[in-house]
């Protein structure tokens, strides 16, 4: 299919858009016939708009550049200035920076690929040894990797310089080759221009020398720095617990460069006997009853969390070496054997226990235990499990559990005044704020010690039409409307549908079975969805491999099935399998429940319900109302969320998933999503990473949400608003350039002359930028955050790029994170006002929740039907009780496997199977 210049009579065709999808009705007016489809592209200079000639992104040549160095963000606009002012403090420091030059040297370290604190080590005592030689009384900043910086240059010149440096070992010392050469000069003074807009793009180089030079010694973990707990104690289960600590970056700002700090908080790894570790995970109690071997599926699981850990050794004395994980054997010490080599060159099978006995007179207590393959594999270096202590200051980049989440959350939540508060004392305590910090004074560097001040403002929240006699009209306040007294903007009404409970009969008795599915009838009545008749179908099931033949069954049993509603024990593989089931195989749509909702409900929870069945069957719940959307409405206008998921770190041949979702209607309600499976990242080397942030079939992804669009409208979208998610702010560019030709590649195949305006925006949520209130009567909540609306468009934000903070949800809990939106295309010249506007009102539209969200809409439906295609992906005969994953099963599958596995069904691709 493609576009063609349809052009029928106006009555006509208004009469065939009713009858196709009656629930435009609404939009129908301002769905005019589009002009011609050329849109006139306009680019902004210092605020103002002048045509200009198509570039190459227009005229679209064969493919992407070598390199994307001149690709240009637009220009910011201007401020906005809609809605309340509202006076703030941002958790950004000011950083006075001198007008001199800073020299960059390229650091080496043999051997290679080791870790940051050993590289910072090695430079540390390079710089203290070769003192008198080389350094004299300079500070280095440096950044663990290659990046050396000094404030005045080296007595090397430009040759290469070879050094050896020595730190003390675990019973012996390590030596280190470190290779030093001169790279170049870099000019705080460009970076100062830059930041007071007589430069177009602030110097990358400048700022990362500037990050370097601020360093602070601590255990980073990432731009993070960490240190052992004390005082405190909060345990995770399975062997972690949490550290507290903080984060640092420097940022460019309008005319200041910032330095942004941060609390944070994640889980390591308790420093304990391995012994108590794997009890910890295994949850055995006590480890003197377990007098067997380890079940292969114990065995299974602790593999999976010890796995890559380092241990050392308790059984030599002083020498605590230290080994990695890779492997836990089979067989237990007693039977584990390995060849000893004799004193006569011969070798003999050995066991561990043996082995240990007789060199070490050490008699195991828990022969019966396996043992751990550190090192090598190939090696076959075994160790008992109780000689071996987890090594402190290990972090847990391994994905935590559900019940691990939530204990981490309730352990690190902060109301918004005393997280102000602890960032406030945390900076005022360090030594780099107006104390002797070597690096800041090497450097001539003053970080001051007051948060930004800052002024924003609360944008007006958007009134949202229901439907039902009385179409009544809901306005938010604080982010929150109530759905009582009214009804669905366009419900569907289910006439045959079926209950499938998966729960044990003495956990959901038959009655309160029923009492359920009465009560939902009735609530799905009032909110203008009604429910007509008992169930179909209302039957026990036990176990995963039962969901397949049951819902065949139904599908073949009663004709015009709408929803299958299934009540889950707890966490269980059977989810997962519904949605494959449901999702992939069949076309059927599925609601599930907790069984904890049915035995104890409330309207709350049957209202929610009621927003998702009705979102998944085609009904629309609300609408923005008409005279209130920005301009943009006034043509046909296409909005997509865009994201890339990737397995959990430790999970490397596990694929990634990336999603995109396209509205299809004018309000915008209706969503239509495509998914891809990708590359897995462990096939990649370090410099094609990046390249996996890139949605790699994006090209044919929006062109099927483009027809369907069509299909649905009968309108070609003039304007294509992409919301992507996912996308750290150093990837950027490099993720923009080839996803914007991939867009308008999309567009061309329909249509030669097919060019709508594009405006490509990043939404980063994974910031440490948090705004508080200076007021306290403006606080909100139990919390004291900000209020729902709040946007920040100056001093904190791009000295000249167009981005916004908007905190567009109403924060229960902790502090509020505003979402960072950052405009990398803009074909469409949006005002700040506009954009920030039509942004806000586009948080309103989740189907999920009567509440604004912290994105808008098609980012967060991006992320939903990403992570539902791992579910998709799950093999039930592997799955665990912890939960669903994909299965180690699933690594072996060829592309075209894991392709077909996330295919939706026909019956199902074209509506919001993922609400």
């Amino acid at each position: 299919i493609c576009f063609k210049s349809h052009r029928r009579q106006r009555s006509a065709q208004i009469l065939e858009r009713i009858r196709i999808f009656p629930v435009l009705k609404l939009v129908t007016l301002s769905f005019e016939i589009p002009p011609p489809i050329s849109v006139s592209v306009r680019s902004r200079q210092a605020g103002t708009e002048t045509e200009r000639e198509p570039s190459a992104m227009e005229a679209l040549g064969p493919g992407p550049p070598a390199t994307t160095s001149f690709f240009q963000p637009p220009r910011r606009p201007g401020l906005g200035t809609v809605g309340k002012p509202i006076r703030l403090l941002a958790n950004h420091f000011q950083v006075q920076i001198p007008k001199i030059d800073v020299y960059h040297y390229d650091i080496e370290i043999k051997p290679e690929k080791r870790p940051r604190r050993v590289n910072r080590e090695v430079v540390d005592t390079m710089v203290r040894h070769f003192k008198m030689q080389i350094f004299g009384d300079r500070q280095p900043g440096y950044d663990g990797k290659r990046n050396m910086y000094t404030a005045h240059p080296l007595p090397i010149g430009r040759d290469r310089v070879d050094l050896e440096v020595t730190l003390p070992g675990e019973g012996k010392d390590q030596t280190f080759k470190v290779s030093l050469q001169w790279v170049s000069v870099v000019s705080l003074q460009m970076l100062l221009e830059a930041l007071s807009g007589h430069l177009n793009e602030v110097p990358e180089d400048s700022v990362q020398a500037l990050d370097q030079c601020i360093y602070l010694r601590y255990t980073p973990v990432g731009r993070s720095f960490f240190s052992p707990p004390e005082g405190y104690y909060h345990p995770l289960g399975g062997g972690r617990e949490v550290w507290f600590g903080f984060h640092q970056s420097v940022r460019p700002a309008m005319w200041n460069m910032m330095l942004n700090i941060d609390v944070s908080a994640t889980a390591f790894y308790r420093a304990q006997p391995v012994i108590e570790f794997m009890c910890e995970v295994l949850d055995i109690q006590n480890i003197n009853e377990q007098t067997k071997p380890l079940t292969d599926s114990q065995r299974v699981k602790f593999t999976k969390e010890i796995r890559g850990l380092k241990v050392e050794v308790t059984h030599c004395g002083q020498m605590k070496r230290k080994y990695r994980v890779c492997n836990v054997t089979r067989r237990p010490a007693s039977h584990q054997t390995f060849p000893l080599q004799l004193e006569n060159g011969q070798a003999m099978e050995c066991t561990v226990a043996q082995y240990f006995k007789q060199k070490y007179s050490l008699q195991l207590k828990y022969p019966h235990l396996p043992c751990l393959q550190v090192g090598q594999e190939q090696k076959h270096t075994y160790l008992p499990l109780e000689v071996c202590n987890i090594v402190a200051g290990q972090r847990c980049i391994k994905k935590l559990t559900d019940n691990q989440t939530s204990t981490m959350i309730k352990a690190t939540a902060r109301s918004a005044p005393d997280r102000q508060e602890e960032i406030s004392r945390l900076v005022k305590s360090n030594s780099m704020v107006g104390g002797p910090d070597p690096y800041l004074k090497e450097f001539g560097i003053v970080v001051h010690n007051d948060m930004t001040e800052v002024t924003g403002r609360v944008l007006p929240a958007p009134m949202l039409q229901y439907g039902g006699r009385n179409k009544t009209v809901a306005t938010p306040n604080q982010g929150v409307w109530d759905m009582r007294g009214k009804q669905f903007y366009a419900g569907i009404e289910i006439k045959v549908w079926a209950v499938a409970c998966f729960a044990p009969q003495k956990q959901c008795r038959e009655d309160l079975l029923k009492s359920f599915t009465d009560q939902l009838r009735k609530i799905s009545k009032d909110a203008g969805m009604p429910i007509q008749g008992q169930p179909c179908f209302c039957k026990y099931a036990q176990g995963a491999d039962s969901v397949e033949p049951m819902f065949k069954h139904l599908k073949m049993s009663y004709v015009g099935l709408q929803l299958i509603v299934v009540i889950l024990p707890g966490k269980t593989p059977v989810y997962a399998e519904v949605k494959r089931v449901g999702d992939t195989l069949l076309g059927m749509a599925t609601q599930c429940v907790q069984v904890k909702n049915v035995v104890k409900t409330s309207p709350q929870t049957l209202s929610n319900l009621c927003l998702k069945i009705n979102a998944k069957l085609g009904g629309i719940n609300n609408v923005l109302v008409p005279h209130q959307r920005p301009s943009v409405f006034q043509q046909p206008v296409i909005f997509l969320g865009a994201d890339v998921t990737h397995p959990p770190a430790g999970d490397g041949k596990k694929p990634s998933i990336a999603a995109v979702v396209g509205s299809m209607d004018g309000h915008p309600s209706r969503y239509c999503a495509t998914v891809r499976v990708q590359t897995s990242r462990q096939d990649l080397s370090q410099e094609q990473l990046f390249s996996q942030e890139v949605i790699q079939d994006l090209t044919n992804m929006v062109r099927e949400l483009l027809i369907q669009f069509y299909k649905s409208t009968r309108f070609k979208p003039t304007r294509i608003i992409y919301y992507r998610g996912g996308v750290s702010e150093g990837q950027m560019k490099q993720v923009a350039w080839p996803e914007l030709i991939a867009i308008r590649k999309a567009c061309i195949s329909l249509e030669e002359d097919y060019r709508p305006g594009i405006t490509y925006i990043v939404v980063q949520k994974r910031h440490h930028t948090r705004l508080f209130c200076s007021d306290k009567a403006e606080r909100v909540g139990k919390s004291g955050n900000v209020p729902a609306g709040t946007t920040v468009d100056s001093t904190i934000t791009h000295p000249s790029e167009f981005d916004f903070y908007l905190c567009s949800h109403a924060g229960i809990q902790g502090t509020s994170r505003p979402s960072h939106y950052h405009v990398l295309w803009d074909d469409n010249c949006f005002t700040a006002d506009e954009l920030q506007l039509l942004t806000y009102q586009l948080c309103h539209t989740y189907v999920r929740c009567t509440r604004s969200v912290s994105i808008p809409a098609p980012a967060y439906y991006a992320r939903l039907v990403a992570f539902r295609a791992r579910y998709h992906l799950v093999d039930k005969d592997h799955d665990s009780a912890e939960g669903s994953h994909v299965s180690g099963q699933s690594n072996g599958r060829d592309p075209q496997a894991l392709a077909k596995a996330v295919q939706i069904h026909y019956d199902t691709q074209h509506t919001m199977y993922f609400a």
